[in-house]
């Protein structure tokens, strides 16, 4: 091997040790690396869900357990939801309790017919500043 080959190996090699070094000490000061925290799971059951409003075709506002207010956007929705008269059905299957939009099976109809089936995209607790902001025609 050339003298240019030994200088570069043994350069990378005292890089390499600095790094290790910089590392341990950096793990001794208590400098862990962050990890990405997932937001806590929001679940809620449907036999507390009191009340619903939808205020477009495409969102819903569930009242749950009297002071809970979950906002539920829709992948598709249905003008039916904005209509007086109109119901809500939640079809169960297993256990009731929903932490994800794949949780909800709902359907919307005026009585008179086949209800519609919607489907849920996301589901958002709000909070108590998130439920003050919603005009108060559409409060759950």
């Amino acid at each position: 091997m050339s003298k240019i080959t030994h200088i570069a190996r043994a350069a990378l090699i005292g890089l390499a040790v600095a790094g290790m070094g910089a590392s341990a000490a950096s793990a001794a000061q208590g400098d862990a690396p962050t990890k990405a925290v997932k937001p806590a799971r929001q679940c809620f059951y449907l036999s507390d869900w009191r009340g619903w409003t939808a205020p477009d075709k495409n969102t819903l506002y569930m009242k749950v357990r009297g002071r809970d207010v979950y906002r539920v956007d829709l992948a598709w929705g249905s003008n039916q939801l904005t209509w007086p008269g109109t119901h809500l059905v939640s079809v169960v299957r297993g256990p009731d309790s929903v932490c994800g939009p794949l949780d909800l099976d709902l359907r919307v109809g005026d009585g008179m017919g086949m209800p519609i089936p919607i489907r849920a995209k996301t589901i958002t607790k709000l909070t108590p500043d998130e439920i003050k902001a919603i005009p108060k025609k559409y409060q759950p």
